[in-house]
């Protein structure tokens, strides 16, 4: 069962079927008690749509909710932060956090600065090495339990990472700087282990890179990310956790204006984003 955000309400897609749930407040709704029967229950009190298109019709799916992110959970993105970070000599620096006990997390955005399906990223204007970043993202409602699984965009400036590992938040927190959507995947358990996430990014009309990688390549197990990220804090509207990525494109690529930035999870579905700068 999918859950979309859209202007005129929750809409809930179930067996190829889409309904326009009568629950209108988001945050409520993601902190409902067992949530995938509650939208089976709604369901029948909802509106039948006979159309409905994701990539026009959906919004990102947050309302009151943050965005966190964890890091380096993939050899791949340790291999890379290595290698951008060691003429600011932090060319061990994510080695360690790659095989630490805890996990790196970060604040990644508020709700303002995360945009839905069909919608624009930003590259920074003061940064010349930009990329997208592929993300499984967890939903995860206010008592720490994952609800569902949606997309996520961690839009990232490389070279201002690399500069200097403190400046993360720069290169990582910035209006535009999150993708999330199309849709929450309402499920309680893990996605399967051979899931694939697929990176394409297009270029007036052509594709200039394609990446794969699988859930069974994230070092880390997702609660025990939760875990961490609960340890101390609290979120009374639940949150969003980006789990990391295992593409990264080659260094001497970057991102430009108008590229457009595709990103694939089965089966949640595909979240295109477009890019803007300034």
């Amino acid at each position: 069962m999918k859950l979309y955000k859209t202007q005129q309400g929750p809409v809930i897609e179930d067996r190829g079927e889409f309904y326009l749930l009568p629950e209108t407040d988001w945050d409520v709704l993601l902190n409902r008690g067992d949530l995938e029967l509650v939208l089976t229950s709604l369901s029948r009190r909802g509106h039948r749509l006979p159309k409905f298109d994701p990539l026009t019709q959906a919004q990102a799916p947050i309302a009151s909710q943050e965005v966190w992110a964890a890091g380096v959970t993939y050899y791949r993105s340790r291999t890379a932060r290595m290698d951008e970070s060691k003429s600011a000599g932090g060319g061990d620096f994510y080695d360690r956090v790659y095989n630490a006990p805890r996990p790196e997390l970060f604040f990644k955005a508020s709700p303002s600065r995360v945009v839905g399906p069909g919608q624009k990223v930003r590259i920074r204007r003061d940064s010349k090495w930009n990329v997208p970043e592929p993300e499984l993202a967890l939903v995860i409602n206010s008592h720490g339990a994952i609800i569902g699984f949606t997309i996520g965009n961690d839009m990232s400036s490389r070279d201002i990472e690399g500069e200097n590992p403190l400046y993360l938040p720069q290169a990582k927190v910035y209006r535009a700087c999150c993708g999330l959507g199309p849709a929450i995947l309402v499920r309680d358990t893990p996605l399967p282990a051979e899931t694939e996430i697929v990176l394409e990014i297009n270029r007036q009309g052509n594709q200039v890179f394609r990446g794969t990688t699988e859930l069974s390549t994230l070092k880390r197990s997702l609660h025990e990310l939760v875990e961490y990220l609960f340890r101390e804090d609290e979120f009374p509207h639940g949150c969003f956790l980006l789990t990391g990525t295992g593409i990264v494109p080659p260094d001497e690529f970057t991102l430009a204006v108008d590229d457009e930035v595709r990103i694939t999870i089965e089966p949640i579905g595909t979240l295109v984003n477009y890019v803007v700068q300034g």
